[in-house]
């Protein structure tokens, strides 16, 4: 089964602070058959971004898929307060690097009738 990495499918991929406590995180899809096919792909899970940030399920606060925007957002417990001691990112603007590789599985394509 072919796969493509989410980096090349996405128009944007982008973090940010939701408050010094959370890190939300935006994907946002060209059209909605990226969307769609992405969405029914079922990789995108709380599990998912619990791996992607090695933290337990239960700090992935919000897994949202958004269809009149074309987004999925998900909000996550940041691992250190903004400004806090140890904060590498007060804006939490350089936290999506993990989404980039995040593969998706292609649809297989349907098999076409030949008339004979």
């Amino acid at each position: 089964m072919e796969r493509v990495r989410l980096a090349d499918l996405a128009e944007v991929i982008r973090s940010k602070n939701a408050g010094p406590f959370e890190l939300t995180f935006d994907i946002i899809f060209p059209d909605k058959e990226i969307f769609e096919m992405v969405r029914s792909s079922g990789v995108i899970t709380r599990g998912l971004v619990a791996r992607l940030y090695n933290l337990p399920v239960e700090h992935v606060l919000h897994l949202v898929f958004v269809p009149a925007a074309r987004a999925v957002k998900a909000t996550i417990v940041r691992p250190v307060p903004s400004g806090g001691v140890g904060d590498t990112d007060v804006y939490g603007a350089q936290q999506h690097a993990p989404w980039l590789e995040v593969e998706i599985p292609l649809p297989e394509p349907e098999d076409e009738e030949v008339e004979g």
